[in-house]
């Protein structure tokens, strides 16, 4: 399966997917880092994919979204943006409504 394919498959079998670098446990650099924070300070259960651990995901997922930069969160099969947008979308509350129509057991 080549690399489009994959993450094709990750984004639309995954309510909420974050491609990062790193794992939400140890991420890799500070905006994969300030993703997984806001993604848990909306209790929000997502699929992190380690984009270090795959070359071929980590070039393919810059093409698949036409976005240049990691982390890329996606929810519902749709890019939301990276950590700037995540950050914004977290303050304004969008986020968090977001997340809780994927899953309502998110609710703060």
């Amino acid at each position: 399966m080549d690399a489009q394919s994959q993450i094709k498959e990750i984004v639309t079998n995954n309510p909420v997917v974050l491609f990062m670098k790193g794992s939400p446990k140890f991420p890799q650099c500070g905006f994969s880092n300030l993703a997984t924070q806001i993604l848990d300070a909306c209790n929000a259960q997502y699929f992190a994919v380690d984009v270090l651990a795959d070359q071929a995901v980590r070039e393919g997922i810059k093409v698949y979204a036409n976005w240049p930069t990691i982390p890329q969160l996606y929810i519902n099969g749709e890019f939301v943006g990276g950590s700037d947008i995540m950050r914004a979308m977290y303050e304004s509350g969008e986020l968090q409504t977001l997340l809780n129509a994927v899953n309502p057991k998110s609710v703060k």
